[in-house]
């Protein structure tokens, strides 16, 4: 029998004593403390406040302990928010920015919050390439972790789907939140599958709409899984699901391998288990997806999930132990491990209908209720972190228009904090979003802006291919655009295609660009389109930081750099609600048992609170102070 480290005899033995007795200290420096922190995404004061009446738990975390707008960052982007609350830093020094940011020497975009690293290795062999290591997950994310420095002090912390925090940091037990991928690499492609006449196979932004044929009712549908990176071409692994139509009733049987479902019109599968070839028999990689029937006669409508990492058996880091995803799952059963799972890209390119979509979302919020209940159960002293993702992503489709729906979504979110206090009413306990919410009526596309007013060439007119940066003429572009929030110099010796010296004359232009956009005003109405642009710092981060009123946002356009014919157009997407624009016009939340000091509370000061109720000080950088 082998000890630690492989090490046998009484020396294994003594390792093991001296483990156990650390495992002991490790619970009584908590000394029985309890604290737990509620994170909900995009829960807004406003809302809180026409609802109080249907939020009774969260009406007695304010009548008890206290209620508080909590300011956001700049931008207010959940990378951005999350990022500073997990390091009580500002975006320079934690290096988030945006949800996309840009490399300046090849001018692609990338994802902020994490990156692979392929093997330095590989043999070629025939059409594969076999590496001679493993590809590894790193995230972008610079700082120190709160609960990390609650670890070093030996206090157990539990940090359940904490954002941008892919692949997790090895520190108490996490499970891996908002920035975890699918399987295929992206942060959620749906696949719609059907034999429609009338629909044309095509890529869609979220998804893929791929038409299939039958024999008989007999449907044999493509579910791609992984790029497979044994193969040069990367090609996607795939596996075939078998769909066969009930010729009486309006059901089909769905089967992969040996595994079999029956689902009717109108229902959603259970997970189901696909494991996808990459080299024949000796390797492959297990995914997961659900499969919802939206028509079996007389024409089949198939959506596909995107294929989620399986909790059972992960190909990627999603929890810390990499063994705590699968003990969780054997508990509770398989859960949604895709960051940002609720599909709103399905319902924004009409696949799935607004009830069909708020069918889907409750799924997730339920694997969320599933995973609080077993967390719960769990939990003893020290931190623990949970986080609520239905909010925000229901308020982006929901806001305004459709004020019932999302009422119950937060009524299910206040259920989960009633349950809480009556659990551990001798825990101290935070109820905290990372920002608020408000309209999304107009679209800017801000390249556009920034060519009428010659601060970017182009070598034709604006429009045509949607691509990124396409016909930009570098060598007379000042300042580009990219993300939701950034302004870009065109600086010599740092972008690729640079210009501008920097110093006194990449300052006139950052100067002239500011003093023009507070002076932006929309021709259909003449409401002042920015209402603020900050300068910002950082090696990877924009020069400028756009900070747009409300009711208008950058458009999706600008986001990924293109250059469309029109400046401002009505917004006609269902995705109608949205948060990024000036941080002061859509605050987050601070609940509390605890009573809370008067002030304005920032995400910083809860990262700083947190640690003091452990007798832990700031970590280094940190500047917030107690918000109790």
């Amino acid at each position: 029998m082998s000890g630690p480290g492989g090490v046998a005899g009484p020396t294994a033995l003594l390792l093991a004593l001296v483990a156990a007795a650390g495992t002991g200290c490790h619970h009584s420096a908590a000394h029985g403390k309890k604290v737990i922190v509620l994170g909900v995404d995009g829960l807004d004061p406003g809302f809180l406040e026409r609802h109080w009446k249907e939020l009774p738990n969260a009406a007695h975390l304010r009548d008890t302990g206290g209620f508080r707008r909590l300011r956001t960052t700049t931008p207010p982007q959940s990378p951005v928010a999350w990022s500073t609350f997990i390091t009580g830093l500002d975006p320079p020094a934690h290096g988030i920015f945006d949800f996309v940011h840009r490399d300046p020497k090849t001018m692609q975009p990338y994802s902020s919050m994490s990156r692979t690293v392929e093997p330095r290795f590989k043999i070629p062999l025939g059409p594969y390439i076999l590496p001679l290591s493993s590809a590894r997950v790193e995230t972008l994310r610079r700082g120190k972790a709160f609960w990390q420095i609650l670890a070093d002090r030996h206090i157990p912390v539990a940090v359940i789907h904490m954002p941008t925090n892919f692949p997790p940091v090895k520190a108490g037990e996490a499970l891996a939140g908002m920035g975890t991928p699918d399987m295929r690499g992206t942060q959620g492609t749906f696949t719609y599958l059907t034999d429609d006449p009338e629909e044309l196979a095509r890529e869609v932004p979220g998804g893929r709409i791929v038409k299939v044929h039958g024999d008989n009712g007999r449907f044999i549908l493509p579910v791609e899984g992984p790029p497979n990176s044994l193969r040069k071409d990367l090609r996607f692994a795939s596996v075939d699901l078998v769909v066969e139509v009930d010729p009486e009733h309006r059901a089909a049987r769905l089967s992969m391998g040996e595994a079999v479902a029956i689902v009717n019109q109108g229902e959603w599968s259970e997970w189901l288990n696909a494991d996808f070839p990459l080299l024949g028999w000796f390797a492959g990689s297990r995914g997961m997806f659900r499969v919802y029937a939206k028509e079996v006669h007389p024409r089949l409508k198939v959506y596909v999930s995107p294929v989620n990492i399986d909790p059972r058996s992960p190909d990627l880091p999603i929890s810390a132990p990499t063994s705590y995803s699968r003990r969780v799952a054997r508990d509770i059963g398989p859960f949604y491990t895709q960051g940002i799972a609720e599909d709103t890209s399905a319902f924004r390119q009409g696949v799935l209908t607004m009830q069909e979509f708020l069918q889907q979302s409750a799924l997730v919020q339920n694997d969320e209720m599933k995973l609080l209940h077993h967390t719960l159960g769990d939990f003893r002293e020290g931190l623990l972190f949970f986080y609520f993702s239905s909010i925000d992503q229901n308020s982006h489709m929901l806001w305004a228009k459709h004020e019932a729906e999302l009422l119950a979504v937060y009524r299910a979110i206040d259920g989960a904090i009633g349950e809480v206090l009556s659990r551990f009413p001798d825990a101290d306990i935070i109820v905290m979003s990372d920002h608020g919410f408000t309209s999304f009526d107009r679209s800017v596309n801000l390249n556009t802006w920034l060519w009428q007013r010659g601060f970017l060439a182009l070598q034709g007119p604006p429009g045509g291919e949607d691509e990124m940066f396409a016909n930009v003429d570098w060598s007379k572009t000042q300042a580009y655009a990219l993300g939701l929030n950034g302004l870009y110099l065109n600086i010599a010796g740092r972008e690729k295609f640079g210009i501008l010296r920097r110093g006194a004359e990449s300052d006139a232009v950052s100067r002239s660009l500011s003093a023009d956009l507070v002076q932006f005003r929309d021709p259909k109405n003449g409401l002042q389109v920015v209402e603020k642009v900050s300068p910002t710092h950082g090696e990877f981060g924009p020069d400028l930081i756009v900070g747009y009123s409300r009711a208008y946002r950058g458009s999706w356009q600008t986001a990924l750099g293109s250059v469309p014919n029109s400046t401002l157009e009505d917004n006609t997407d269902a995705w109608l609600a949205d948060h990024c624009i000036n941080p002061d016009d859509v605050p987050g939340v601070l609940l509390s048992n605890r009573v809370l000091r008067a002030g304005d509370p920032g995400l910083k000061d809860l990262t700083v609170t947190i640690l003091g109720l452990f007798g832990a000080g700031p970590g280094a950088g940190m500047s917030g102070r107690s918000v109790f």
